[in-house]
């Protein structure tokens, strides 16, 4: 008896633990795509508004709700793209590493394309924020008029200490993202639940020609109309970037068995609400509720738009780091605020950024009407890159055949052509404003990855063979520096050559330890590396030394804690007894460089802006000596 019960423990444990992962997904992986339904009704009915609106254009406007979540996010991200994973991560960065492992003559397409995709990703977080939050706070002007002119300064507030509070980080408050959100949807659910039966009518929006009668019985108007309807899959992209938190089994169960339904019969209602109440267009979300019910769901709607964005803003933390490790920004400050979720970071450059671009973009746009006019680009322009990424993984990780590949993602990828050319008609009204942020954040990014390549080649000219060197210290001469006791560490990125500290180190202290390193940092294209495989030694004298350290894009480079596995390999030394040796360059800008005046100058302010490398590689700060040279780039 007792080993035929035996196993339905574990079982048992899996299934508390996916759907405490489930419930848990609900709360950051779909809070952004959740509160669509607070303006993306009403943003799309707005352009047909003008003469009043038709029962067909009601139908046909919810028609294309509905089967936008089920193209782009059932099929497309929540069937298909989670399994497009990196070992487990996801995202365009992570999608990108992983793609570049196998990328030939094409790799610099797949860079600009993920540099791209990253760069829009950002001014998605930015404005994600602004809109939820400001549209959330306007269900106040129904409680009551006399609050209307306190939106914006509340909307500030509740921004401010969003802001305020990442430094503490999202560990305790997480905890009630997920059960907040899914009383949301619940909420949302039921709401639309109630309002269904006001015009059954409605329920032909589930027949798809609905939607495509729509589009070409409307012509232009159509397709501004489409531009507002995308406002539904918003959150999309964060879906994917969130698959290493939670896996893909648990955002696929949260998806299915709670966030489609609920948005589902959400707009369902609402549009059965307005097909019954014709008035009821200016805001049909809150209108909806009775009056009794409409504070208590600016509340929540409130603390749903937070939860929103704190999704958003966590998921620019952590595609910065990828982006770090992977070469495309200089290194920052990153902070760890959990001793046991690594991916809970807090990077203070990146929050305060952040910070400054959504309480302008309150400010500039007053509502959630003018801001939903600049929404929609970057996350378009983010998904077409996407799309164009997963053909090259059909087609180089699960082997398709080039047609094959095309055949499959062809319709999606018009789809999200035809979107993204509805959302460019919003350009003079406030598009440019996402184009601006993504051209902003790609240029930084080319810069930076352009200018460290120009710069090591330049160095590299210059660079003195580490086995030469070697020799050449080790031959018993008069000229021969002084041994002193100790061991030295020489960080450098290049193995072959002898670092600059070393080469400083003789010729101005005539020394040579007695035992030296020569330690190489690499950053992998997978998320994480086997502490197994972390380090490796090379001997290469009796003095010297090859040691190396491998890292995921997606962990902590932290070299005094990864110095403890050498000593498993044979390597002796006293870290109290240890100098790390660090090359500081001051770079002058060089008008035969290979980048113009311009991107010289941004490069060097980028390399002057970035984090000390003792502070980012966790080393020994008493232990630490720099020796700085001139670099001419």
């Amino acid at each position: 008896m007792s080993e035929l019960s035996a196993p339905a423990v574990p079982d048992s444990e899996n299934t508390r633990r996916l759907l405490a992962l489930a419930l848990g997904s609900v709360g950051v992986v779909y809070g952004d795509i959740g509160t669509s339904p607070l303006y993306a009704l009403r943003e799309a009915l707005r352009p047909v508004a003008g003469n009043g609106v038709t029962e067909a254009e009601i139908i046909g406007v919810i028609s294309l709700m509905i089967w936008s979540l089920t193209i782009i996010v059932t099929i497309k991200y929540v069937l298909f793209l989670l399994r497009a994973d990196n070992q487990g991560e996801g995202g365009t960065l992570s999608l990108l590493a992983l793609l570049m492992k196998t990328a030939n003559g094409h790799a610099p397409i797949l860079f600009f394309m993920g540099v791209a995709g990253a760069a829009l990703f950002v001014g998605d977080a930015m404005i994600t924020p602004a809109l939820s939050v400001l549209s959330a706070v306007e269900g106040l002007k129904l409680v009551t008029p006399a609050l209307s002119d306190y939106v914006i300064p509340i909307a500030v507030l509740i921004l401010l200490a969003l802001f305020a509070v990442q430094s503490k980080g999202t560990g305790a408050v997480s905890k009630f993202f997920g059960p907040i959100t899914l009383v949301w949807f619940l909420s949302m659910g039921v709401a639309g639940l109630m309002h269904i039966a006001d015009d059954l009518s409605i329920f032909t929006a589930l027949n798809p020609l609905y939607a495509v009668s729509f589009l070409f019985g409307e012509g232009y108007v159509g397709i501004v109309v489409l531009g507002a309807v995308f406002l539904t899959v918003t959150g999309a992209e964060a879906l994917y970037a969130d698959l290493g938190h939670f896996g893909r089994r648990p955002i696929q169960l949260a998806w299915f068995s709670v966030v489609f339904p609920a948005l589902t019969l959400n707009y369902l209602g609402q549009g059965a609400f307005v097909l019954k109440n014709p008035a009821a267009i200016s805001d049909p979300f809150f209108l909806m509720f009775p009056k009794w019910a409409l504070l208590p769901m600016v509340v929540l709607a409130t603390a749903a738009t937070i939860i929103a964005s704190q999704a958003v803003i966590t998921g620019a933390f952590s595609l910065t780091r990828q982006a770090i490790h992977l070469g495309f920004l200089p290194r920052m400050a990153i902070f760890h605020t959990s001793e046991t979720q690594t991916g809970q970071i807090y990077l203070p450059n990146v929050n305060t950024l952040l910070m400054f671009g959504v309480i302008v973009l309150v400010f500039v746009f007053g509502s959630s009407e003018s801001l939903a006019t600049a929404y929609g680009i970057s996350v378009t322009g983010a998904m077409l890159v996407t799309s164009c990424l997963a053909f090259e993984f059909l087609r180089a990780r699960w082997n398709w055949s080039a047609a094959g590949a095309a055949v499959a993602l062809l319709p999606l990828f018009l789809l999200e052509l035809v979107f993204l050319g509805a959302n460019m008609l919003k350009v003079h009204d406030g598009g440019y404003v996402p184009i601006m942020i993504a051209a902003t954040f790609t240029v930084i990014m080319w810069t930076w990855r352009r200018g460290t390549g120009i710069l090591q080649a330049k160095t590299r000219r210059i660079d003195v063979p580490l086995a030469s060197f070697i020799k050449s210290v080790e031959r018993e001469s008069e000229h021969a520096p002084v041994t002193v006791p100790g061991t030295a560490m020489f960080l450098t990125s290049d193995p072959e050559s002898t670092p600059a500290a070393l080469l400083h180190n003789i010729k101005h202290n005539h020394v040579l330890h007695q035992q030296n390193f020569i330690l190489t940092i690499r950053t992998a294209n997978t998320p994480k590396i086997p502490k197994e495989q972390r380090v490796s030694v090379r001997q290469l004298s009796e003095r010297f030394a090859l040691l190396e350290m491998k890292f995921g894009f997606m962990e902590t480079q932290n070299v005094s804690q990864a110095l403890g596995l050498f000593r498993k390999s044979g390597i002796k030394f006293d870290i109290m007894s240890t100098s790390f040796y660090l090359g500081r360059r001051k770079l002058v800008p060089d008008a035969e460089s290979g980048m113009p005046h311009w991107q010289d100058r941004l490069f060097i302010a980028l390399a002057n802006a970035a984090i000390d490398p003792s502070d980012y590689f966790r080393l020994p700060t008493n232990r630490v000596v720099e020796l700085g040279s001139h670099v001419i780039i």
